[in-house]
């Protein structure tokens, strides 16, 4: 989209702004939407609250210029997919939205990509804050969930198997084509790009997931595999055992050599697929989770009473690699 120049914007109060782009007639999620000092939500009887934050700052986590509908999109899918691995209902978020300034046709693409998700989600917007200066979007949202039902990353135990929802490694090689640190056909970009621009967070996998009666550990991919595995091995204290070669990799990242095909699927970040555990017993379990959530998964590991992340490839051999997670102030 090419944006106008700013001396040709509308004048916009912060309040104009909010209603001709952001307010609309509720949902019934909230009991007091935008329009008062403070939204009012009424809990479910007998559920809890899920709650979570992102930020996004341009330059940083997308690209200056980005597609303004998909980039309404990912600003609300980031969020959701921290519900999703909390096996949480959506039900409600807030936008502040910092601006250079109002420009009708972005904020028009932005809000229409982020509505066309909160809608398919039921998630109401229920509030937030506008102000002028650099481009930058922070969403919360609030979901809900029973009681001892959240996927917790301290449940992974010794003798689970360790799965992951999808695809792996498709956004990362789009960046990667982005930044011209790899040459791409055309067609492949194309065909990697959406993954990076409108992830697909998995709810119905995360709640189906929740539902079953077992024990086990979960958290959305978003600095790649590595790093966010890391998080449930440090807080269940336990170690695992990865099959590299068992990684799906995604459409546009399987036709590429296997070096890169194993790097991008471990550390490639932005993936926004959920990484789970559940005790050998339930696989059954877990592949009706999957087909009722319409969502792929594959088994790619286990849980060891071992501290530490070891790899092997397909023959169970071991496999030495330097690969790490992203990180939000080193940019690696």
């Amino acid at each position: 989209m090419q944006a106008r120049s700013p001396v040709e914007w509308p004048m916009l109060s912060e309040f104009d702004l909010i209603k001709r782009y952001f307010r609309r007639a509720r949902t019934g999620n909230a009991v007091l939407g935008i329009g008062d000092d403070c939204a009012l939500l009424a809990p479910s009887p007998g559920m809890q609250t899920a709650i979570s934050t992102d930020l996004l700052v341009e330059g940083r986590h997308f690209f200056a210029g980005a597609d303004a509908r998909m980039l309404g999109h990912k600003s609300l899918a980031v969020n959701l997919s921290d519900l999703a691995a909390m096996g949480a209902k959506p039900v409600a978020f807030t936008l502040a939205l910092s601006l250079p300034g109002a420009d009708p046709e972005w904020l028009e693409a932005f809000s229409t990509g982020m509505f066309a998700l909160a809608d398919l989600h039921d998630c109401e917007l229920i509030g937030g804050d506008t102000t002028r200066g650099p481009l930058a979007i922070c969403i919360t949202v609030f979901g809900e969930i029973a009681p001892g039902h959240a996927l917790r990353r301290d449940a992974a135990r010794a003798g689970h198997d360790l799965w992951i929802s999808g695809t792996l490694g498709d956004a990362r090689l789009a960046l990667a084509g982005y930044w011209k640190e790899i040459a791409l056909d055309p067609e492949v970009l194309a065909l990697a790009a959406p993954r990076m621009h409108q992830p697909t967070p998995r709810v119905e996998l995360g709640r189906a997931l929740s539902a079953l009666p077992i024990g086990h550990a979960a958290l959305d991919i978003s600095d790649g595999l590595v790093g966010d595995l890391q998080h449930i091995l440090d807080a269940s204290k336990v170690g695992a055992t990865l099959d590299v070669d068992a990684l799906p990799a995604g459409p546009a990242l399987a036709g590429q050599a296997l070096a890169l095909r194993r790097r991008f699927t471990l550390a490639g970040g932005d993936d926004y697929e959920l990484c789970f555990t559940a005790p050998a017993s339930q696989r059954d379990a877990v592949i009706a989770a999957a087909g009722s959530a319409n969502t792929p998964v594959t088994r790619v590991g286990t849980i060891d009473a071992q501290p530490g992340l070891r790899f092997v490839d397909a023959a169970g051999k071991a496999l030495e690699m330097d690969v790490q997670g992203w990180d939000h102030f080193s940019g690696e």
